[in-house]
């Protein structure tokens, strides 16, 4: 039995989830069932981080991937974000990265910046 905390919403239910039929108790909503089963298969992460930024107001870019990526990929995916410069102006929603280490994610702005 493998024991988690739920992170799909603020209560941080506390699950327990069998490592061999992926059967999940402790969720107060199916979020957790859904989110205790898939830690076991498959954890993915939304990773969020800055990129370094050319720009007269800014020196650092916000930048989060577009949807979950598997975690064994996590230092893959922010080896590539490492290496990012990014010029202004830069809008919320631009992709930086496409298909950041190979996992169907981008990497995109998650701010404004004109100058």
């Amino acid at each position: 039995m493998k024991e988690l905390i739920c992170i799909t919403c603020p209560k941080g239910c506390h699950l327990k989830v069998d490592e061999e039929t992926f059967a999940v108790t402790g969720n107060s909503c199916p979020r957790g069932a859904v989110y205790g089963a898939n830690e076991l298969r498959n954890p993915v992460r939304v990773i969020t981080s800055t990129v370094r930024l050319e720009s007269e107001t800014f020196r650092r870019l916000p930048v989060k991937t577009d949807r979950a990526v598997p975690k064994a990929k996590m230092f893959e995916v922010m080896d590539e974000i490492a290496r990012v410069r990014a010029h202004a102006p830069v809008k919320v929603g631009d992709i930086l990265i496409a298909n950041v280490a190979g996992t169907d994610g981008n990497v995109v702005a998650t701010r404004t910046v004109e100058k």
